[in-house]
């Protein structure tokens, strides 16, 4: 059986620059690692509370952030930020090879947090 594509998995927490987990620094963020790893974006979609104070404000702990689905010609990469928690998740799935230790480190820069679990999973 052959080898699909691989998909990187990112946990970082303590994260000293939470006041990037927000559409506009993302839209940026999105830009610089898929041009780092040398992929090709396609549609972002992004979910986050903008537009319902009310709801973000009664929402538990571990929901009040911004996610978001950047599509890639190659499949995507998804993230989810944590305010409060001052948390991100990422993962990254590609059928196109990229490097995961590039990815690492400028997530890690990028948000400036400590990586608390990080995978790389083969897909078949």
């Amino acid at each position: 059986m052959s080898k699909y594509g691989k998909e990187l998995i990112l946990d970082l927490h303590d994260c000293k620059s939470s006041f990037k987990f927000n559409r506009k620094d993302l839209d940026i963020f999105f830009k610089v690692l898929c041009n780092l790893i040398g992929m090709k974006k396609c549609k972002r979609t992004f979910w986050d509370y903008k537009g319902y104070p009310e709801e973000y404000e009664k929402a538990p702990i571990h929901l009040k952030g911004t996610s978001a689905v950047q599509f890639i010609s190659t499949s995507n990469i998804t993230i989810h930020t944590l305010d409060e928690m001052k948390r991100v998740y990422l993962n990254i799935f590609s059928c196109k090879p990229f490097d995961e230790e590039i990815a690492i480190a400028f997530c890690q820069e990028w948000f400036a947090g400590k990586i608390v679990n990080s995978q790389i999973i083969d897909r078949f």
